[in-house]
């Protein structure tokens, strides 16, 4: 009798097991297409979205393209050959993907682009991301506050550094960035002794570090020869660690020669250990684990046919339509506050940062 309950309860988990599993076969796969492995957020990013996704029942299919436009191409491809239900791209290129997003959308595979906007296409459902715009002022205000600009403190040298001129985001972030600081550029209390000014001029394809420190010891060379950089706008920590290397590289951040005022974003923690040791001033957070969780509840509602979650109607136009789209918000992170929300919120634990 014993023999037979075991067997039974044995025999009912199993079956509950199968169920389960045929349930989140029937739930479908989402494709899941992300830029790069060389920045840990895109990691963070992946395995964030593989994890709420699996949690809701579905399948997932992540792939990372590593930079390369026309790897990502076949990768979504392969996934709507596979008949994934739904396909999220973080794109590297945002203007590259039109002829693969036609072939989505005539298998009816929907598309949500995932923090960066997909452009020239129709077939783009959804956008889920942070306020990027909000990301720039946040950056801009650093240099605000860490110069004494709104005291009148004034002049001070100030150097522009960009995305990459194929991601959409970079413009917000350079437009919300300018927002702020053009006001007391045009005033003279804040001088770009390079002129160099504008994304044609300031962008770092690829968000490559190499290319930001080239440019930084370039800058330096020309025009800081008898003079001070006290701050350089730098919109992302990948290109700040580059930056900060190439004004180590001359003397900055000895006891006679502070470090400047650099920001960053994605408060990666080779940039929180920079902050930690007073070297970068500040980062821009934004949580990849909520961004994961909107991105879940948007796709389950999209297939369940129930509407879905969108905050802003009118910002992102791809130059074909304006896409819906849910904007998280981006959290300012300095010397003073990085363990409280770092650490505090579970992103990080205290040892990942400080050992």
């Amino acid at each position: 009798m014993k023999f037979s309950k075991t067997l039974m309860t044995m025999l009912a988990a199993g079956m509950m097991a199968l169920s389960s599993q045929a349930m989140a076969q029937d739930k479908g796969t989402i494709g899941i297409s992300m830029p790069t492995k060389s920045s840990a957020r895109w990691i963070a990013d992946g395995d964030n979205m593989v994890k709420v996704f699996t949690e809701m029942g579905y399948g997932t299919d992540l792939q990372y393209a590593e930079d390369d436009i026309p790897n990502q191409l076949a990768q979504i491809e392969n996934m709507v050959t596979k008949g994934v239900k739904v396909l999220v791209i973080a794109a590297i290129d945002g203007t590259t993907l039109s002829t693969i997003l036609q072939q989505a959308h005539d298998t009816g595979i929907k598309v949500i682009a995932y923090d960066r906007l997909i452009r020239d296409s129709a077939n783009v459902d959804y956008y889920a991301t942070f306020d990027n715009f909000q990301v720039g002022v946040i950056q801009a205000q650093s240099i605000e506050q860490g110069l004494g600009l709104r005291e009148g403190k004034g002049p001070f040298n100030v150097e522009l550094f960009g995305g990459s001129p194929d991601d959409n985001n970079a413009y917000f972030f350079y437009d919300g960035a300018m927002s702020v600081l053009q006001p007391y550029i045009d005033s003279g209390k804040l001088v770009v002794q390079s002129g160099q000014m504008g994304m044609d001029k300031v962008g770092t394809l690829r968000w490559d570090g190499a290319v930001a420190q080239a440019r930084m010891d370039n800058l330096l060379s020309a025009y800081y020869g008898d003079k001070r950089v006290d701050a350089v706008l730098s919109p992302y920590d990948g290109l700040s660690i580059g930056i900060l290397s190439s004004l180590k590289g001359v003397g900055y951040g000895s006891a006679d020669q502070p470090m400047p005022i650099v920001t960053g974003q994605d408060a990666e923690v080779p940039s929180i250990k920079s902050m930690i040791a007073g070297e970068q001033y500040s980062t821009v957070f934004k949580d990849t684990r909520e961004l994961a969780k909107v991105t879940a509840q948007m796709v389950d509602a999209l297939l369940a046919g129930k509407d879905v979650p969108v905050n802003d109607t009118k910002t992102y136009d791809n130059g074909v339509k304006v896409v819906p789209s849910y904007l998280l918000k981006p959290v300012s992170v300095g010397r003073d506050n990085w363990k409280e929300i770092l650490v505090g919120s579970g992103y990080y634990t205290e040892d990942q940062v400080t050992n």
